[in-house]
């Protein structure tokens, strides 16, 4: 699956969409990195891993994992060989089982990717920053690469099923490096600083306003 993905899969999704991408030589091709990006559809993560130009782990719900029957284990090895790291997320714990996979990933030099906002933003504005990408920062030592993705809304709008050709652009900044604060990973005014930082950089990247506060999903 893993070559299906790799050989075939990604060069017709390049071809097809043929993805405007900027700064990609930004991104640390070797060590731990983190890749934090603004969230504008469910195709942002495919976007990250087409252009990254390194392997790239993302969290996913354990529950898509566990599926039973030939699609159930093919559903499950698509979204592995996509990068996939299977995370409880039904449980008071789930905060903390996905930090420590996120860790897992850094500590053995790979790259991990994270939406800071938590959440697709539905208004196309970016919203304030979860510290979860600083817990990690400030954990790991990993540098932090702000990352912008611009069209994949239009690719993927809310509510459709099927994606279109429209033209993408992601954009990756430069690492962030937060070792000033070695030792201070326990402090909340330190993680919010730093993540504080990081939304700065994906910002100006994006080119999104800004809203300080986090973003509410309205009620079904």
């Amino acid at each position: 699956m893993h070559l299906l993905v790799r050989w075939i899969l990604a060069p017709l999704c390049r071809l097809l969409y043929r993805p405007h991408v900027q700064g990609a030589d930004r991104v640390p091709r070797r060590g731990p990195v983190i890749l934090a990006a603004n969230h504008r559809a469910a195709v942002d993560t495919a976007a990250i891993a087409l252009t990254a130009g390194r392997p790239v782990s993302f969290l996913g719900k354990a529950e898509y994992f566990t599926g039973h029957g030939l699609r159930g284990r093919a559903l499950a090895a698509f979204l592995r060989a996509l990068g996939y790291v299977p995370v409880d997320r039904g449980n008071a714990k789930a905060g903390l089982a996905a930090l420590q996979a996120a860790r897992t990933v850094l500590d053995t030099g790979g790259a991990f990717a994270i939406y800071p906002e938590g959440t697709r933003s539905l208004d196309g504005r970016l919203h304030r920053g979860h510290t979860g990408v600083a817990s990690l920062a400030l954990a790991t030592g990993a540098p932090v690469v702000p990352v912008a993705m611009r069209g994949t809304d239009e690719v993927l709008p809310k509510d459709s099923r099927f994606p279109r050709l429209r033209p993408v652009t992601v954009s990756y900044g430069h690492p962030l490096d937060f070792s000033r604060y070695d030792g201070l990973e326990a402090s909340n005014v330190i993680r919010r600083a730093v993540t504080d930082e990081v939304m700065d950089a994906i910002a100006r990247l994006s080119h999104q306003e800004y809203v300080d506060r986090y973003h509410q999903r309205p009620a079904a």
